[in-house]
Formats: structure tokens, C-alpha cells, sequence
């Protein structure tokens, strides 16, 4: 059986901490060698509500709303075998970087997803752990688009569910010993790889209504033990195989 281990509630110090990661070069607040135009600001208007907004500067980055459990009260770590659910609004505008993430010591990355607008139907899914990726199209994903969301990090695969059917299962896995803080954010792109915003874009945002992450006494075994097929034989989601950063 497994079990509710940990609700977010965005509002909260002692689970969350706004405006600084050490994913981020120093804890932030910018991190441009990664494409990034991020300014984090602790501002609870930016990622409190479960709204995670960024807003042009004037000195042409911008304010951006990031939260981690890492340094909280309560330092909460997501591990091998738990199960996270999360309901996301995908946003609409070009340059947007919506992205919930796993991080700890340099590392220990696997995103849950992340999303650019200008690839429309397209979900980038990550496991940097052991080098697990895919780039999936799916009638559901597109701007605007509400998403029930799922990951397990298995020992030996990651497996990524959407709206109840699984899109990609990696078969590389996090290990039995993995474990990393949880961050939730809106990224904004610089240019490189994806369009930064259009110059009359002045604020975007994403929505995250609910995240849950839920534990079982096996939670140290495969995600999906014995599987042998990595994604659920369905026509509605397509593995893209070429790089898109």
C-alpha cells in the first residue's frame, strides 16, 4: 500500500523556500550560462499561489518565481520508488520555461517535464541520473493545456505517466540510494536553443493546482519490474528521437 507522503502547499516557509536554488551558479539569482533570462525573486506573488510567474526587467531579464524544498524547515526529499503526481496549466507564451525538477549536490537530476511553447505538442521528459531521455508528442499537450502528470523513479527505470497512460519508461532507473530536493519554477529562454519572448511580452506564467508525492513499503524495487515495453503501445504519444534541447 502506499501513502500520501508529502502534499504541496506553495504558501508554506517550511516546506518551500522562494527566490534561491543551488541548481542556480552562487544559489542564484541568474544563471545565463544556461539560457537562461531568470532573475529569482522571493516575491510570493510569483510562486506562492501555485501561479508561477516571470515578469520583464528593465535591465532585460526577468523576475521569475522558483520554490525548493531544499533548505526548507522541513527539507523534504523525493527517493527511490516514490510515485509524484503533479496537475500543471501549461502556458502560452513564446520563451516560457515551465519545469518541475528533482536536484541535489550538483545533481541527482530528473525533470518531470519540462515545455516550450514553440514546440507545441511536445513534453522533453530527463533522467540526467543515468542518461534516460525522451522528447514526446501527444495530442494533449499543447499552450494553455491542463495536464495530469506522472512520474515513479524506479530503481532500475523512471517511468513518465500522462492522464493516466505511460508515455515513456527510460530503463536506466536513479539507483536504490537516490534521493533529491524537489523544484518547481518558470524558466525564461534567452534564445539559443528555443525563442526568447517576443518583444511585446511584458509577464507570463504557469499553473501548478497539485502536487503529491506517495511512498510504499517497496519503494527501493523497479518502478515496473519485468516491463518490456517502455511506453504503452498507444498511437496518441510519439518519441521524438532528435535532440531539441
Amino acid at each position: 500500500m502506499s501513502a500520501v507522503v508529502f502534499s504541496a502547499d506553495f504558501s508554506s516557509e517550511r516546506q518551500w523556500v522562494a527566490g534561491r536554488s543551488w541548481a542556480y551558479p552562487n544559489g542564484g539569482p541568474t544563471n545565463q550560462g544556461d539560457n537562461k533570462l531568470d532573475h529569482l525573486t522571493s516575491d510570493p506573488a510569483y510562486s506562492r499561489l501555485g501561479t508561477f510567474r516571470a515578469r520583464r526587467r528593465a535591465d532585460g531579464l526577468w523576475d521569475a518565481g522558483l520554490l525548493t524544498t531544499e533548505g526548507s524547515a522541513e527539507g523534504f526529499m523525493v527517493r527511490t520508488g516514490d510515485h509524484l503526481e503533479a496537475t500543471v496549466r501549461l502556458p502560452t507564451r513564446l520563451g516560457a520555461w515551465p519545469a518541475i525538477w528533482t536536484w541535489r549536490d550538483g545533481g541527482n537530476e530528473v525533470d518531470v517535464f519540462e515545455y516550450h511553447p514553440d514546440n507545441p505538442d511536445l513534453l522533453e521528459l530527463t533522467n540526467h541520473v543515468r542518461e534516460g531521455q525522451s522528447y514526446v508528442r501527444h495530442e494533449a499537450v499543447r499552450p494553455g493545456a491542463v495536464l495530469d502528470l506522472g512520474v515513479t523513479f524506479g530503481r532500475r527505470s523512471v517511468v513518465w505517466t500522462l492522464d493516466g497512460e505511460r508515455i515513456f519508461s527510460d530503463r536506466k532507473g536513479v539507483g536504490s540510494g537516490w534521493h533529491a530536493y524537489l523544484i518547481v519554477n518558470l524558466s525564461v529562454c534567452a534564445g539559443r536553443y528555443h525563442p526568447a519572448p517576443e518583444p511585446g511580452t511584458a509577464e507570463m506564467s504557469y499553473e501548478v493546482s497539485r502536487l503529491v508525492v506517495m511512498r510504499d513499503d517497496a519503494s527501493l524495487t523497479d518502478a515496473l519490474p519485468g516491463q518490456a515495453a517502455d511506453r504503452s503501445g498507444t498511437s496518441s504519444a510519439e518519441t521524438v528521437q532528435a535532440p531539441l534541447r
